[in-house]
Formats: C-alpha cells, structure tokens, sequence
C-alpha cells in the first residue's frame, strides 16, 4: 500500500497498530496488511446519485407487477424470486438508464473507539458497514461490460425475464414451470438477436455470460451504497415486498 497505516516506516507493524490488533482480533496482528479491504468509500453526491437509484428501483418493482406471468406464480414463489433477483435487475436497469456514479474514501473508523467500546456493545445496534473501494470497483467493471454491449430496448426486456425466472432458487414450488419461462425469454432474445446482429452468433452467450457477474452482486453492497443514506436502518426487502403488493388488489 503506498499509504500504509499498518506499519512504521521501517516497514515493521507499528506499536500502537500492533497492540490494537491484538486486542480486537487476538492472534491475527501479524497478517499481511489490509489497508486496501479496510478503505471505504461512499458515494461523491449521494442526493442525486440515490434519487436517480431510487427511480430505478421503482421502475424495477413494475416490471414485475407488469407481468402476468409472475403474479400467476405462487406468491411464496414471487417472494423468492423478488429476494433473490432484484439486485441484478436493479443493476440492469442502472445499465439501461445509464446511471453512473463517482465514490470518495470514507473517514476510516477509529480504532481505538472500538478498543475503548468493546465489551459495551451488548444491546447496542451494530455499527453500520460501508462499501470498500474494491468492491465498487469490481460492480463498475460490471456496469462498464454491460454499457459496452449496447443492449437495444427490447434486448433489456427479455435479459430482464430471463434473470428474473430463475429455477434454480431453493424453495420454489413451480421451479419447472418457471423454468420454462426462463427459456421462453431466453429463446425470445435469441431470436431478436439473430436479425439484429445476424454477425454475431455468440452475442447471447456473452449477453448471459455478462450477466451472471450481476447476479454474484452481494446485496449488502447495494443497499449500503445506494439505499442505506434513504432507508436507514428498515430491512430494504421488506420494503420492496411492500412496494411490490402495494394497490395490488
């Protein structure tokens, strides 16, 4: 790390460094260093950039109430798919509303406050986490593959069926027939794309290939970077479940 905080500059961990780490994590003082996973980040202009989040996790709750055949699903069904697909929907539609952001280093937490706090944090609230900048990082390469694409409209839709019907989730009641929605959308694009880029044989694979990086987004990064500054501390599926069933009936 070019601006180490972990060691003195003999390149040795420094006392004060050394103690600390024992205290919090005995036994591990003497790891390599972790300057670069401990650097945080958050968003350079965080009232626009969660605003212009905000609309497009709207925009991707109707997608899903826009489509007959998820609210014919089980509702125990739709629950799991909304659980475990809107985070790369989101991300999608980040991509298709060209959304981008900037992030800068967050204050560093103090350590000696967590030496000084410990053993008193029972019953307290756990201290709120914040995104790393290599796990930014690696979400914008994400967004950067995806903007290179140049997905048409209806090339979004399809993508968009397809991650959303997911069989392969735990728990699901109807996973064959969601399935076969999956490959109804899947074979939807495959045959847009063959007027489209009739060059390109390969450009689904890669479209699919593309994707799954979206789907290994952790949630916990999504919502800390882009939704914790609105929704504070409220659980944000709970939140979408109520957005997704509001004046449903």
């Amino acid at each position: 790390c070019e601006r180490c905080q972990c060691h003195g500059e003999d390149k040795h961990p420094a006392i004060l460094y050394t103690l600390l780490s024992q205290n919090l994590h005995p036994g591990r003082a003497r790891q390599r260093c972790l300057c670069h996973q401990r650097r945080t980040v958050r968003l350079r202009t965080p009232h626009a950039t969660c605003q212009a989040a905000s609309a497009v996790l709207l925009k991707t709750i109707s997608f899903m109430k826009n489509l007959p055949s998820f609210h014919q699903l089980p509702r125990e069904d739709q629950l799991l798919l909304l659980d475990s697909c809107w985070v790369p929907l989101f991300l999608l539609g980040l991509v298709q509303e060209m959304v981008t952001f900037e992030v800068m280093e967050a204050p560093a937490p103090s350590m000696l406050k967590k030496i000084l706090l410990s053993g008193q944090s029972k019953g307290q609230e756990p201290e709120r986490t914040q995104p790393t900048l290599a796990a930014v990082q690696r979400l914008q390469c994400c967004l950067n593959a995806f903007w290179s694409l140049d997905l048409s409209p209806k090339e979004y839709a399809y993508l968009k069926g397809a991650i959303l019907f997911n069989p392969d989730i735990p728990g699901l009641r109807a996973a064959l027939h969601i399935q076969s929605l999956q490959r109804e959308a899947q074979r939807a694009l495959q045959e847009l794309l063959q007027p489209l880029h009739p060059e390109d044989q390969g450009r689904l694979s890669h479209i699919l290939v593309v994707a799954s990086t979206l789907k290994s987004t952790p949630p916990a990064l999504i919502t800390d970077l882009f939704f914790r500054p609105i929704i504070g501390d409220a659980d944000i599926v709970e939140l979408l479940v109520e957005m997704l069933y509001e004046a449903s009936g």
